[in-house]
């Protein structure tokens, strides 16, 4: 059987009240970049920091035009940040007046705030040489 390795995580698909809200705050919170497939219509919307990202779809569950999944929500989803830029996060999360808790997983730190729409959003950095973690 031939294997294969995963490059790194692509997005992670949401449903979100209000598309534009999600939008604004995913750029001012983690300056993620809004990409629009001009293709694929409305939505979904792309917001990407280097190759990792968001897809925001409407959770309008009235819409016929939603996919079927249109009620699936998830846990969390997490950003990988340098120690330097955790520190950052930090500084800039309080300037910001948003609610956060800080979590020691031993190997890495996280920080997790919610987005509008109550999906935990998660920062990450080892605090142990790569080698030993991955």
């Amino acid at each position: 059987m031939a294997s294969f390795e995963i490059s790194n995580l692509d997005h992670v698909a949401i449903r979100v009240a209000d598309i534009e809200t999600s939008v604004d705050w995913y750029t001012q919170v983690l300056g993620l970049k809004k990409y629009k497939l001009e293709k694929w219509g409305d939505y979904p919307i792309f917001m990407f920091a280097g190759k990792t990202g968001i897809a925001l779809f409407p959770a309008n569950v009235e819409d016929p035009e939603v996919p079927d999944t249109k009620n699936v929500k998830i846990d969390h989803f997490a950003f990988y940040v340098t120690r330097d830029n955790f520190e950052k996060a930090k500084i800039k999360y309080n300037k910001l007046g948003l609610i956060y808790t800080l979590s020691d997983h031993h190997y890495f730190h996280s920080m997790y705030t919610k987005d509008p729409d109550g999906h935990t959003v998660e920062l990450t950095t080892l605090v142990v040489p790569p080698d030993q973690f991955y």
